[in-house]
């Protein structure tokens, strides 16, 4: 980046931010906070109001601002998804091109439509159209971003992993708050009505969705999260042989929450609600896994392994 390239670059950084020191320019540009001085008292000479508040940093005199672009908050999420993606997918070159345009865009957005864009961009994973990921789910996730952009209520069923025999789904009312991608599926966080929580929701799982007329108030923190240990009360404990062990670290379960090794093999302590969340998982190791406790798991284990062989008896 040329000198007047960085200039126009920090101008539009205060204008995003507000107020920044001089490392924090420095580490943004990758020079040193000498050259940032420099750059800061060259940007004065030249008419730009800015004001040093000790202590706290530089900022742009209230009022200033540069108005060659005006954007929705539609259009700034757009490119600022957009550009995201682009510096996910390309090389170093054209990442630092893509980090540089969407310093660009916010700078030149105003505060409150700054703030909604930082927020979807934040909130909302992309998800390239016709990616493994969106296949069978695409006509939901594109309603589910429509929603959490404009804050609407929606219900939907939503097909639990773990169900008691045939047990039908159950409606939810929620407000969705972010989409986001974990092991190789896209999940929504929302608050839930019926918990009155914010819960997780596997998209794969939803069905039936609409958007309801409804809006509501977004709420705090909305990253994904794992269920709270209290929550999962059940611990179990299994063996891993040596011949499987470091597979077993590497394909570790989402319950898991300790792992030991030991002269028999790897000892994994997980903690769940319900043995059952982790039944399939177990039985991806075959002969290679045993459940130490609790015993109601060793005997699903058994069962299912029995039904398992049934199924190849003539």
């Amino acid at each position: 980046m040329n000198r007047t390239d960085r200039l126009l670059a920090i101008v539009l950084e205060l204008q995003g931010k507000g107020k920044l020191r001089a490392e924090d320019l420095a580490a943004t540009f990758e020079i040193s906070k000498r050259t940032i001085y420099r750059d800061i008292q060259a940007l004065s000479e030249s008419g730009v109001p800015l004001v040093a508040v000790p202590g706290q940093g530089y900022a742009l005199v209230e009022g200033y601002f540069l108005p060659p672009l005006s954007f929705t908050t539609d259009e700034a999420t757009m490119l600022l998804l957009g550009s995201d993606f682009m510096a996910q997918s390309f090389d170093a070159q054209y990442r630092a091109a893509a980090q540089s345009a969407s310093r660009k865009i916010e700078g030149v957005l105003k505060a409150q439509v700054r703030d909604e864009a930082r927020y979807l961009r934040e909130n909302i994973r992309f998800v390239a159209s016709n990616s493994p990921e969106e296949r069978g789910s695409g006509e939901t996730l594109a309603q589910l971003r429509r929603a959490i952009i404009e804050r609407a209520t929606v219900r939907f069923h939503y097909y639990p992993r773990y169900r008691e025999g045939n047990q039908p789904p159950t409606s939810r009312e929620a407000d969705p708050h972010a989409l986001s991608y974990v092991g190789g599926a896209i999940y929504l966080t929302a608050y839930d009505h019926t918990r009155q929580a914010m819960r997780n929701f596997r998209l794969d799982r939803i069905d039936n969705l609409t958007l309801l007329p409804k809006r509501f108030t977004r709420r705090g923190d909305s990253r994904l999260e794992r269920p709270r240990l209290e929550e999962r009360n059940i611990i179990v404990r299994v063996l891993f042989d040596h011949e499987v062990a470091r597979w077993a670290q590497e394909g570790r379960s989402f319950f898991t929450i300790n792992e030991e090794q030991t002269p028999d093999g790897l000892l994994v302590t997980l903690a769940v609600r319900q043995e059952s969340e982790v039944l399939g998982w177990l039985l991806n190791w075959g002969r290679h896994v045993r459940v130490l406790e609790p015993q109601s798991l060793q005997r699903m284990l058994v069962e299912e392994a029995e039904a398992i062989a049934q199924n190849y008896h003539d």
